[in-house]
């Protein structure tokens, strides 16, 4: 008999959709915290779980086998001074969609000048704004894994221009041209609006910073939607400050909740939203589970392993 914990803050909602699928085997227990989690996870051999919780409890997991996480980022147990004895799988495939409303969103937002003009409307002032046609913007995207190739066909979609850069120059569908790092300046000189999509690893770290920053076109938008720690946030509030580049959608920082007292909240250049451009909807991750529970009792690869080296 296996025994899964689910632990996660709304973990009523994975509980009913877990149950409904029938799985033999299985017994279920659930948390949404720490403290009662640490009274259910010695006996459990599976975890689907937060990684922000499922990291605290991991050393009282005398029987862990498997952990599906319920988040796409999985950085904080592949920490390593944690336990990576058992197998973690992340989730794929459900997210591009979300990130991709939100990166075009903003773009269009930006690009029809929509701030501005609904500022007009409180002022009853009736002016038009100039705006560029989608096939006339460049799109960059760093990290062609599945959510940067969900962005590409998107935007694709929408006429605009696609470039993307990975260190294995491998081509991608819906881009344009894949640059390798050997190319980054060219990279870099292209996109009006770049948008960063890697995961939070020793190699990505900072990838921007004062000199990449240095490369892109005064008038570029940076989104990142990727980790916050693939940022460095005191560079870019400098080129920020001193128009180095046009503006910064930021969805996600090195310190979360975003401090009060970081620049990034008063720059007029910035828009700050709360980590939410792809919320972890509990019926997706749990059809994700529910077919990797299947794989799990016949023997079968389970599917999006994580590396714990790499981060993802």
């Amino acid at each position: 008999m296996n025994k899964l914990l689910i632990l996660a803050q709304d973990a009523d909602k994975y509980v009913p959709l877990v149950r409904a699928a029938g799985l033999p085997q299985l017994e279920i227990v659930a948390a949404s915290g720490q403290e009662k989690a640490m009274a259910l996870v010695a006996g459990c051999n599976i975890v689907l779980g937060e990684p922000s919780l499922t990291g605290r409890v991991l050393a009282s997991a005398d029987r862990l086998e498997w952990v599906q996480s319920s988040w796409a980022g999985v950085d904080r147990l592949c920490r390593p001074e944690l336990r990576h004895d058992y197998i973690l799988t992340g989730v794929k495939g459900i997210f591009g969609a979300l990130i991709s409303e939100y990166v075009l969103t903003y773009l269009f937002a930006l690009e029809r000048q929509i701030f501005d003009i609904r500022a007009n409307q409180l002022q009853k002032h009736w002016q038009s704004s100039p705006y560029r046609q989608a096939k006339d913007i460049t799109l960059g995207i760093i990290g062609l894994g599945s959510i940067g190739q969900h962005i590409a066909r998107t935007a694709r979609c929408f006429g605009l221009r696609v470039t993307g850069f990975n260190r294995s120059g491998k081509p991608c569908a819906d881009v344009e041209k894949v640059y390798t790092e050997e190319y980054l300046a060219e990279f870099l000189a292209e996109p009006d609006y770049l948008v960063l999509t890697l995961p939070d690893t020793p190699q990505t770290r900072h990838f921007i910073n004062a000199d990449t920053l240095a490369m892109v076109k005064s008038s570029t938008v940076l989104i990142n939607v990727g980790r916050g720690s693939i940022v460095n946030e005191s560079d870019l509030v400098t080129a920020l400050q001193q128009g180095q580049i046009g503006a910064a959608i930021l969805d996600v920082f090195e310190a979360e909740p975003l401090p009060g007292d970081s620049p990034l909240w008063g720059l007029p250049n910035v828009y700050v939203t709360p980590h939410f451009a792809a919320a972890s909807f509990p019926q997706d991750v749990a059809g994700i589970f529910v077919e990797n529970y299947g794989r799990f009792i016949r023997g079968d690869p389970l599917l999006h392993v994580i590396d714990f080296d790499r981060g993802y």
